[in-house]
């Protein structure tokens, strides 16, 4: 089958899976503090139609596959649904908070799942508490370590806010030194219910400058960018691991972009940004097609960030007011 290529010409070869909108924590950037409203089942994906959205997406040229949520170990028949998705030709891989992972390690490592994204905001117990509005920082500290003795790939997913959390790029980068870990800065991004403005971003120019001048420029090595990488990757000489910076508010990476989301009401949504969706699911239940959509889709892809010129102008402020709350898409 014809692989999905935008008007653009970028070829469409990763897919993210949302397998729910539900989380154990309540992170001030993702969820609303009174969490998301609960819907019926009816409204989601089973895991029979999952599968046949994923086969179609693989038989379409999906290589790679993350499994996010909310928070994707919560979902009660996950270890079936990795099982499942593990006979597929893809790479699979897992965003987590951590939280419960020391449950599913045998499981990841059976379904050959290598590489975990893992969110950590801040290293400071009183301050992540305060971020996630819970008290589980020694549960996720204690399996990080756990996924790193395992032999995980793991990356440190840290989404920096101005005044919150920015003072810790350092601590951060120096988790790096002695294990081989990833840290991943990423800008605080605008979605609905995060009360997001400029003043709370912390830029890729302030990160660097704060990184040359405690580290030294002559010790910052610059990493050569994989193909639809999404980071800036640098190593500090003399360290085991490395850390990036994903800028997608000041410094988009758009022209690469091979992305594409489902979420666990069965949409899928071209960029992270868009408040545009295509049904699936009602499609599928109807005996519908629902290749033809999925390209349709990828064709309506705009070059750049739904095509929100500005964040701060009126039409980019209602384009990203009417999109969904960070966990109901999946990240």
């Amino acid at each position: 089958m014809e692989e999905l290529k935008d008007t653009f010409g970028r070829t469409h070869d990763y897919l993210r899976i949302s397998l729910l909108e539900r989380c154990n924590l309540r992170c001030t950037y993702c969820m609303p503090e009174e969490g998301v409203q609960l819907r019926d089942k009816s409204e989601f994906m089973t895991q029979e139609e999952l599968l046949h959205i994923t086969k179609l997406f693989v038989s379409m040229g999906i290589k790679k596959i993350r499994l996010t949520g909310g928070e994707p170990l919560i979902k009660k028949n996950f270890s079936s649904i990795i099982q499942e998705l593990s006979a597929l030709p893809v790479e699979l891989t897992l965003t987590t908070n951590a939280v419960l992972l020391d449950r599913f390690i045998t499981d990841l490592k059976a379904a050959n799942v290598q590489k975990l994204n893992i969110s950590l905001d801040s290293l400071n117990e009183a301050r992540f508490n305060a971020i996630s509005r819970r008290k589980d920082f020694k549960k996720i500290m204690a399996n990080i370590n756990l996924a790193v003795k395992e032999g995980f790939d793991v990356k440190l997913n840290v989404v920096l806010m101005k005044g919150v959390n920015d003072a810790e790029i350092i601590d951060f980068i120096q988790l790096s030194k002695n294990q081989k870990i990833n840290i991943r800065f990423i800008e605080f991004m605008p979605f609905n219910g995060n009360e997001w403005d400029w003043s709370t971003t912390v830029s890729y120019q302030s990160i660097m400058a704060q990184v040359n001048q405690h580290f030294g420029e002559e010790n910052l090595v610059t990493e050569t960018a994989k193909p639809n990488s999404t980071s800036k990757n640098f190593r500090i000489k003399g360290y085991q691991g490395d850390f990036g910076i994903i800028s997608t508010i000041t410094n988009p990476f758009c022209d690469t972009c091979n992305r594409i989301r489902l979420t666990a009401d069965g949409r899928i949504k071209n960029c992270l940004f868009s408040a545009t969706e295509t049904d699936l699911l009602s499609a599928l239940r109807k005996g519908e097609e629902i290749a033809p959509l999925i390209r349709q889709n990828i064709l309506k892809k705009q070059e750049k960030r739904a095509g929100i010129d500005s964040f701060e102008s009126e039409a980019g402020k209602e384009i990203f007011s009417q999109n969904r709350s960070m966990t109901t898409i999946g990240g």
